[in-house]
Order: structure tokens, then sequence, then C-alpha cells
């Protein structure tokens, strides 16, 4: 018990719209609270049939992304600290038609609203319906980011981009990572990728080793995504 309330008073403060729920919309959160740990690697949530439930990331990092008929993915956008995933509650909100998957990237604790218990509050609730709709407009504009990316952007400022944004994530220059795992994100192939960070190591950008990139000139990097 004692254990239990720790971990509401603990969701309390990473759910922005607790102190909008009347008593017995709490009690019914805090009933239904599922909290759970996850290894890198796991996949939470995959497809529209599995309606896992509202996720809220309390420490850790999640990845949501989409798979083509090839079997190619393509990362819509990452999850950190407090962020909170509602394309996992996707049976609660008929306009979303499409298919995602989500992996941990990293170990990660998170909290889990049932979906049915979600759609309830949501219904009765006018905070947490508008907060709903203010966290779909967000993650619209990260996917309509996104498909500007693709479109308009030529691979090598993607790829630079994304070497940028994860030594910001990673806190490092030196990147484990590998070029299967980068081709996933920005929904390329290895090769292609491949031939793009070759070419960066040529031009003294990065320096690669096995499962390793290191970057060594970030300022170009930055000049090279905003041109």
């Amino acid at each position: 018990m004692f254990v239990k309330e720790i971990t509401v008073m603990n969701f309390e403060n990473y759910f922005p719209v607790w102190n909008d729920l009347n008593t017995a919309q709490k009690k019914i959160i805090s009933d239904n609270l599922i909290t759970q740990y996850v290894k890198k690697g796991t996949i939470i949530h995959n497809g529209n049939l599995d309606c896992t439930g509202l996720l809220l990331v309390k420490s850790g990092q999640l990845r949501t992304y989409i798979l083509s008929d090839e079997g190619r993915e393509i990362t819509l956008y990452r999850l950190f600290d407090m962020d909170m995933c509602l394309l996992s509650a996707s049976c609660i909100i008929r306009s979303i038609q499409f298919e995602v998957t989500i992996e941990a990237e990293k170990d990660t604790d998170l909290w889990i609203i049932p979906a049915e218990i979600y759609k309830g509050i949501m219904k009765e609730s006018a905070p947490v319906a508008n907060y709903t709709n203010e966290l779909m407009a967000t993650r619209f504009s990260d996917v309509m980011w996104l498909i500007e990316q693709i479109m308009w952007k030529s691979l090598d400022k993607r790829v630079a981009s994304f070497l940028l944004e994860e030594t910001s994530i990673e806190g490092t220059n030196e990147l484990k990572i590998t070029h299967e795992t980068i081709a996933n994100h920005l929904g390329s192939h290895r090769e292609v990728i491949t031939r793009m960070l070759r070419y960066f190591q040529g031009e003294g950008l990065v320096k690669l080793s096995r499962g390793k990139i290191t970057i060594l000139d970030s300022k170009r990097l930055e000049t090279l995504q905003r041109s």
C-alpha cells in the first residue's frame, strides 16, 4: 500500500492535468495505474489493434515509428522523461487510422493508464479532453515536420541533423550507433547511410569505427543541415 501511494504521488507530478481532476477521477486512475519497467529493445506497442493505453515516461527513452510494406522503418518521434504518448491508446480516438510501433531505445520506467480508463475520464473532464487535443496537435506537428524533412531536405542534411540530435541526447560526440539504426530512423537503406557517412568521414566531419561514430566537426554539420 505504501509503495502504491508513492507511485501515485510520483505520477501526480508528471501528469499535467492531475489537479484538474475530481476526487473520484483521481481514485479511478490511482486504482488502475500500471507501472512498468522495460529493457532496451522491448516492443511496448505494436499496431492499432494493440490498444496499450496512455504511456507516460518516468525515465528512459522510447521511439515511435511506422513500417512500410517493404519492412523499412521511419521514426515519427521520440519520447523522453515526462513525455506522454497517445498513439499507444489509438482505440480511444477513431480518427487515428495508421499503425505505429513503440520501442524502448533505453531501459525505461513508465506508467500506463489503461485505454478504457482514460477514455472514460476524457469524456467527463473538459481539461483532460483539452489536454488530449493539445497532445494530438503536438504529435501531428511532429509528423508534419518529418514529412517536410523527407520531401524537401536532401539526405546529407537529414543525416547531419540526426547526428547532431544524437549528440545532444547522449551528451557526447562519441555515438555508439550502427548504420542500420540510423537508416531505420530516417527511413533509408543501410548501404545508402554507409555511403553518406563515408563521405562525411572523407570531408573530416566524422570518424567511423565499428559500432561507433565520432563527431569531429559539429559546426560544419550545423552549417550543412541549415544550408
